[in-house]
């Protein structure tokens, strides 16, 4: 086995075993880009010296037995709206393209001190507004599986570079499906956690009451050892939650026998694609012969789900990019007559067509005469989604349903059309809005040869039930390699 095929807990494993070490991953790791990279555009900032070195430091803790974790020694990739000390951070934005932090967010900092091995930072979405990887400043990504097609987005670099092996796993964030759509597109597992279990701290916020850390990675197992890894509490970030169950391994076990699952009938309808819902059926199948108690149910409100939510991260973004402005820190314009003018004239400069959108649409919903019909209209509906979320875990313990209504669309065909990019989001965004974790898991191709992604949904501080069903199903079949991913 060439160590690119190693999980990331597996290449741990043989780190620690003295089979192979920090350093041979790492230049591993660094080959692939250097094949791939040019085709894909999966990282903002790369430097090799700088990955080696931090391995070479890396290699020798494990050695002197300072490091014995479960991921020490792993070459790991981070979206780039994680601050990350001395390291460019730019949101892949042109309004940060100089912005160095002088700290890192609390979610790298866990992995620094487990061991992990920072190879450089993923490309994105501007500020993660957007569903494809197309609106960065430094170019689309491109999906491994066919690179005429998206990665998805807003964490498609993190997502494609787990696919194409230019890392072992990732880190991203989901603000509204960020993780778990990318992860469906790249045939990798990807996973939300409940709101409040990562820290924030660090994290460069598009909306506040709905982004979150999570991570990307080849299998559950390595994404429940990750989420165990980066979970911690945080009393520098005021939304994060003290939590005693973060042992999420101890939830990889291939038994879902009792196990109820319920599958939304509002997911199946219009507008889903007829592969995605058979690869869909076929997974509850399969769970089903396991043992677990399957069946449809009415979720409502589903079609309520996007409108509140882009009213509410646009009113949220509108509020939190304010700080951009040229004054403090990132790019700033050249020429200017006084202090409005150079604020205008850097923003319009330095911000993408999208985030303006975006910044434009929650200006407009939070201001006077029209807050009240739009922004609490919102809030209230948010409200309405998770007490039916609510009503449906009294029956189940985990919804089934897909992450994405279709599979990866080609580069360039969604962004002309930003509402159908929107729609997009429509499984993935009422998890968001009630603050519930989720998880991607590859569970086929299309004729197209591209990946196809099962979600399962759990109710708040429940990682442990979808992380269960996720490992069962994943236990059940072979999963398809990514070609370009291959060693």
């Amino acid at each position: 086995m060439s160590i690119l095929d190693m999980t990331a807990v597996g290449l741990a494993k043989a780190i620690r075993a003295g089979e192979t070490t920090a350093v041979e991953a790492m230049e591993a790791v660094i080959a692939q880009i250097e094949k791939t990279e040019k085709e894909l555009n999966c990282y903002v900032t790369f430097d090799k010296e700088a990955a080696l070195e931090r391995a070479r430091e890396a290699q020798k803790k494990i050695e002197a037995g300072e490091l014995t974790g479960p991921l020490a020694g792993v070459p790991v990739s981070i979206k780039d709206n994680m601050c990350t000390e001395g390291i460019k951070t730019t949101c892949s934005s042109k309004i940060l393209e100089n912005f160095v932090p002088t700290f890192s967010s609390e979610a790298v900092k866990n992995l620094e001190k487990a061991g992990a091995v920072l190879i450089g930072k993923t490309n994105m979405d501007e500020f993660a507004m957007g569903s494809t990887t197309e609106t960065s400043a430094y170019g689309a990504t491109k999906n491994p599986w066919n690179t005429a097609h998206v990665p998805g987005g807003s964490s498609g670099g993190a997502a494609a570079s787990v696919a194409a092996s230019e890392c072992f796993f990732a880190l991203g964030s989901d603000t509204g499906g960020s993780i778990r759509q990318p992860a469906s597109y790249c045939g990798v597992v990807g996973m939300k956690p409940t709101y409040g279990t990562v820290s924030r701290y660090g994290l460069i916020a598009y909306g506040s009451s709905l982004d979150q850390i999570g991570p990307l990675a080849k299998d559950v197992t390595d994404c429940a050892t990750i989420l165990e890894v980066i979970s911690s509490y945080d009393k520098k970030d005021s939304t994060s939650v003290k939590r005693e169950d973060t042992n999420f391994t101890e939830a990889l076990v291939d038994d879902v026998a009792g196990m109820k699952i319920g599958i939304p009938r509002d997911y199946l309808g219009e507008g889903l694609d007829e592969e995605v819902k058979n690869a869909i059926l076929a997974a509850a199948k399969k769970l089903e012969e396991k043992g677990a108690i399957v069946e449809e149910f009415d979720l409502s409100l589903v079609e309520y789900a996007i409108p509140a939510y882009y009213v509410i991260a646009s009113a949220e973004a509108s509020s939190n990019l304010a700080r951009f402005d040229g004054v403090k820190y990132g790019y700033r314009t050249k020429e200017y007559e006084g202090l409005h003018n150079m604020y205008k004239k850097t923003r319009s400069e330095g911000f993408g067509a999208e985030v303006k959108r975006r910044i434009m649409l929650g200006s407009f919903v939070l201001s006077s005469g029209y807050y009240d019909a739009y922004y609490l209209k919102a809030l209230r509906t948010k409200a309405l989604i998770k007490q039916a979320f609510d009503r449906a875990f009294e029956k189940y313990d985990v919804i089934l349903g897909p992450a994405a209504p279709t599979t990866a669309p080609e580069l360039g065909k969604s962004l002309s059309d930003p509402i159908k990019m929107y729609l997009g989001d429509i499984y993935t965004i009422s998890v968001n809005l009630a603050g519930l974790p989720g998880i991607t898991v590859p569970c086929g191709v299309d004729q197209s040869g591209l990946p196809i992604g099962l979600q399962l949904i759990g109710d708040c501080f429940k990682e442990k039930n979808i992380i269960r069903a996720a490992y069962a199903y994943e236990q059940s079949r072979e999963f398809e390699k990514c070609p370009l991913g291959e060693a």
